[in-house]
């Protein structure tokens, strides 16, 4: 903080002092006894007295000190005295003070050669309006200098240097980050320790995927063991915890139809008719002869073939 500066006032006078003609040297303009030489205000004789000569528009006036102070002196702010002639005078915001009134509110220090501040027109040296008035660091406890770069988040502050990533210490700055609790993350240090990681190529998920078996995936990632085709938002199995479109699943490990050779899945509903080690789908278990639909009814078995009652009894007549 720059702070504010005081203005010391100057004064367009002179001071002198009246000789009689014995004094005054040769070459020089005599003043004689019979001269009247007066104070202009209370026209009593400057003969033999100092005397200030001021600037009264019409030309250099001469007043006794007594005159002049009381004429032309400014009244101290802070004792309310006269500030004599003779005595240096520091000027702030229409106000005069002495050299020694001019002073912090708090520790009483001089501010006539210092910066300073005005806080409800009390003045205050720097130090103690930043005490008073500034906030300080989190991190370091120290005070944040007005004018000076800071970080404010969640009503707390610091020195920009002093806001650092938690896990590589490094200022953060204006780049982004990402709390947790009372630590701050730069955002690839978070993803490095907080960020799930994806069971089959081990980057971080920084957005969205999918949860198999308890374990999350890249949408990407999560494909068919067989086809390789991306499972996600669609219908799959598993085989010793391998993921399988069903398409490969029932190409692979499913039982084949009896009757149309295409795989039993039992997916979507489905459902099959089992017998002796072989396996139909419900539609196709049907009578090898006549085509008529045999669940839920009796049937015959001759060989390869399943027959309903009138096929069997014809073909043993």
């Amino acid at each position: 903080m720059s702070g504010d500066t005081a203005r010391e006032v100057g004064f367009d006078c002179q001071v002198a002092k009246v000789h009689s003609t014995a004094d005054i040297t040769s070459g020089m303009e005599q003043v004689t006894m019979s001269d009247r030489f007066d104070c202009d205000n209370c026209k009593e004789s400057l003969y033999g007295r100092k005397y200030i000569q001021a600037d009264g528009g019409e030309g250099d006036n001469p007043y006794c000190i007594p005159c002049y102070d009381s004429l032309f002196a400014n009244t101290c702010d802070e004792c309310k005295e006269l500030i004599g002639h003779d005595a240096r005078e520091l000027f702030y915001e229409d106000r005069h003070y002495h050299e020694h009134c001019f002073r912090c509110f708090r520790c009483d220090r001089s501010l006539a050669d210092e910066p300073f501040t005005s806080q409800d027109e009390a003045l205050l040296c720097n130090d103690c309006y930043c005490n008073e008035f500034s906030s300080k660091c989190v991190a370091c406890d120290k005070t944040v200098m007005p004018g000076t770069r800071k970080l404010e988040y969640g009503g707390s502050t610091w020195h920009e240097g002093c806001f650092i990533c938690h896990s590589c210490e490094q200022p953060i700055g204006s780049k982004s980050f990402i709390p947790d609790k009372d630590e701050h993350y730069c955002v690839s240090c978070y993803e490095d320790k907080f960020t799930p990681r994806c069971t089959r190529c081990k980057k971080a998920l920084a957005k969205g995927g999918v949860t198999y078996r308890d374990e999350p995936w890249h949408k990407e990632c999560f494909v068919c063991t067989g086809c390789k085709v991306q499972l996600a938002g669609q219908h799959f199995t598993s085989r010793e915890d391998n993921p399988y479109c069903l398409k490969c699943f029932g190409s692979l490990y499913s039982k084949k139809c009896e009757a149309c050779s295409k795989p039993i899945t039992g997916f979507g509903g489905g459902k099959y008719i089992s017998f002796e080690e072989r396996q139909w789908h419900q539609p196709c278990f049907t009578c090898t002869e006549c085509s008529v639909s045999l669940v839920g009814a009796g049937f015959f078995p001759n060989g390869d073939q399943i027959l309903c009652r009138d096929c069997n009894t014809n073909s043993n007549l």
